[in-house]
């Protein structure tokens, strides 16, 4: 399906899939998620989380899930600030602090738990989920894949790079999306995650855009948005995805 930017998507193409918040439980704590279901939801269909950026869990993040509804997928994306409030903004000093505040242990079991409660829903296949961060959200779609076996398939848009060693527990294919002008996630991070897939036999492959900065995927900021690098990137990780989730 061809790339729609977020502002070009009709309420005919909306009304067609089953969207609704739904609220599981991590740590006794209630976690908020966007769902969407495929037209013609069928049982067994494969399902994707979406991991939010630092903004939260906004409508740049819903639209991504519903793009992916539209592949055929059940997207599901967990509010990672939940436990926070449920925070949503446009501040960047707002949000590091959000993202500051996230515990990564709890952060982990939430998704653990977003998957178990994925995976207990009729129209899911349990083998067939995956994940896909960004920012923020590919950092943590990053350590998931080394962490949550129950995923098969993880794509990461530029996420930080844990240390080397990490990438001996890897449990899935990782697709992972640079841009070389990003002024967050350095060259040496990616070539470290390189090194790792080569150096630990892991399956997995980096797309470099040389002309695009940090978050050259969201649609919403045309400070950085770079449309054919987008769909390029887009083509990239439904291939990806087709390839470990059928």
């Amino acid at each position: 399906m061809t790339f729609t930017p977020q502002n070009h998507r009709s309420a005919t193409e909306a009304q067609k899939m089953a969207s609704e918040m739904v609220h599981f439980t991590s740590d006794q704590f209630t976690i908020r998620a966007f769902q969407v279901e495929p037209p013609r939801a069928i049982a067994g269909s494969p399902a994707v989380l979406v991991i939010h950026e630092w903004w939260g869990l906004n409508d740049h993040i819903k639209d991504i899930a519903r793009r992916f509804a539209d592949e055929g997928y059940v997207a599901f994306a967990p509010d990672l600030y939940s436990r926070l409030g449920s925070k949503v903004t446009k501040d960047p000093n707002e949000a590091a602090g959000l993202m500051n505040a996230l515990s990564s242990q709890a952060t982990l079991r939430d998704l653990n738990a977003a998957t178990g409660y994925l995976r207990r829903q009729p129209c899911v296949d349990p083998l067939r989920i995956g994940i896909v961060g960004f920012c923020m959200g590919g950092t943590i779609a990053l350590t998931q894949a080394c962490h949550n076996s129950d995923l098969k398939a993880a794509v990461v848009f530029y996420g930080k790079v844990p240390p080397l060693e990490t990438f001996d527990y890897l449990l899935c294919p990782v697709l992972y999306h640079y841009g070389a002008k990003d002024g967050w996630v350095t060259k040496q991070e990616v070539e470290r995650l390189q090194q790792g897939l080569r150096q630990f036999g892991k399956p997995g492959a980096v797309h470099i855009y040389p002309e695009a900065n940090h978050a050259f995927f969201n649609d919403t900021r045309p400070d950085v948005y770079r449309a054919p690098d987008a769909k390029a990137a887009w083509q990239k990780t439904l291939a990806f995805l087709k390839a470990h989730l059928g």
